[in-house]
Order: structure tokens, then sequence, then C-alpha cells
């Protein structure tokens, strides 16, 4: 498309911001905060807002490093009443790009 070859050793923020090309990850954590504050103002109980707000099975962990939650994300955005945040649309609409930026240089 730019005829660019790996050689050049351009980086691909560069390629981007010249193809305006949309970044995956950032469009991925941007549906993920939008699809969490839409789930958690459902005011009936569905079956998608059962699933999604979930806390898995009781009992012992296996040892190790425990696995990330798919909430873990937002509740280091958020802090962890976040699903109280998420029910006023401003707030959460507010801290959407600090969800979205932190994917980027995230460990």
């Amino acid at each position: 498309m730019l005829n660019i070859k790996k050689i050049d050793k351009v980086r691909h923020t560069k390629i981007r911001k010249t193809t305006k090309a949309t970044d995956a990850l950032n469009y991925a954590l941007k549906l993920k905060w939008k699809w969490a504050g839409h789930v958690v103002r459902y005011t009936d109980r569905r079956w998608t807002a059962r699933v999604t707000l979930w806390n898995g099975p009781t009992g012992k962990r296996s040892r190790g490093r425990p696995p990330t939650r798919w909430e873990d994300d937002l509740r280091q955005i958020a802090g962890p009443n976040w699903t109280d945040i998420a029910r006023d649309r401003d707030v959460w609409a507010s801290l959407e790009e600090a969800f979205t930026q932190s994917g980027v240089f995230a460990d």
C-alpha cells in the first residue's frame, strides 16, 4: 500500500498515522468499555447481564498467579464499584479514553 519494506524499519505508529487505519487494540478496548456500560445499565435480568457480571465458581483457585478476569481491566480504571459508575453515562464516557489508552502500554 505504501511500498514500505521491513528493512526500511518504519514504525507501525507512523504507518498507521499515514494510512489513517484504526488500531485494533484500541478499537477492541473501546467496544469492551461500551459493552460493559451497556450491560450494566440493563434494568431487567437478561442472560447477557448475568453472564457478564458473573463472579465465577466458588472454591479454591489454582496455584500460581491468578488468571485475569474480564472485569479486572474495568476495575483498574473505574475502581471496584465500576458497576455504579457505569450507570452514569457521562462519567462512564469520560473514563473511556483512559481505558483505551491504558491498553496500549499495558504489561
